[in-house]
């Protein structure tokens, strides 16, 4: 295990913001506003937090935090470092990602059980030689719940996470096919690891924006069906959130 000792480390500052327990992470703006908008609890405040955007919800019964948007295993890990100083007990990441398996198509969801190491952040919070991170299996059952509860259909397995889109070789995408990857992304690995070393717990939900399992880039952004899933996934994410009414006082 890595030296949990750092020169460097995450603080609270002077005016932490109240996040409650759960926090929600968007990879991408669209998204953001999207569960913003989903959102029955009203926002009580709003902050950057780096060059992200802070939202906190509350009510009398429930409080979350959103934040996003959000690219690359770097920056996600530097959201979870502050959220965890801050409070935050509980990561649900909602991304986009790239088909790798061919029974996978744009338009689809996949809930990731586990996320193959593929970007150099992870090194740095557990043994180098690790090449999975996991969720946290019972944020993943709750997510499961959640999505069966939406009527959704989905993929559950594996992801590939790298550092570099541009990278996506032939080669790399045969090498993670054969290892059963479902899609590409890249963020979850690092957000698991992290989460992990922070005794913290975390899961995610990936859409299928766009397919390379042929060796050729198909985007999906712009179709029917990706713009469908985004919204169940979202859905499926504020039901969570909404469903968490017991608030711990604050210490």
């Amino acid at each position: 295990m890595p030296d949990r000792r750092a020169i460097v480390n995450p603080v609270k500052g002077k005016k932490p913001p109240d996040t409650g327990p759960l926090a929600i992470l968007a990879a991408t703006e669209s998204d953001l506003r999207l569960l913003a908008r989903l959102a029955d609890t009203p926002m009580v405040e709003q902050r950057k937090l780096y060059m992200s955007s802070l939202q906190v919800h509350a009510d009398d019964q429930r409080r979350f935090t959103l934040a996003g948007p959000m690219i690359g295993a770097p920056y996600a890990a530097m959201i979870v470092e502050a959220l965890g100083v801050w409070g935050v007990e509980s990561i649900l990441y909602v991304g986009w990602c790239g088909a790798v398996s061919q029974q996978v198509k744009a338009g689809d969801i996949i809930l990731p059980d586990s996320a193959m190491v593929d970007e150099g952040t992870s090194g740095h919070y557990c043994d180098p030689s690790c090449r999975v991170a996991l969720p946290a299996r019972p944020l993943v059952h709750q997510v499961r719940l959640a999505l069966q509860n939406e009527g959704a259909r989905f993929h559950e397995g594996a992801v590939w996470t790298t550092d570099a889109i541009f990278r996506e070789t032939v080669e790399k995408v045969k090498h993670y096919q054969a290892k059963g990857a479902l899609a590409v992304e890249m963020e979850l690995s690092a957000i698991f690891t992290v989460a992990g070393f922070r005794e913290m717990e975390a899961a995610g939900i990936l859409v299928v924006s766009d397919e390379l399992s042929d060796y050729q880039w198909r985007p999906g952004f712009n179709t029917p069906a990706f713009k469908i899933a985004r919204e169940t996934a979202c859905r499926a994410t504020m039901s969570m959130a909404d469903e968490r009414r017991t608030l711990e006082p604050r210490t």
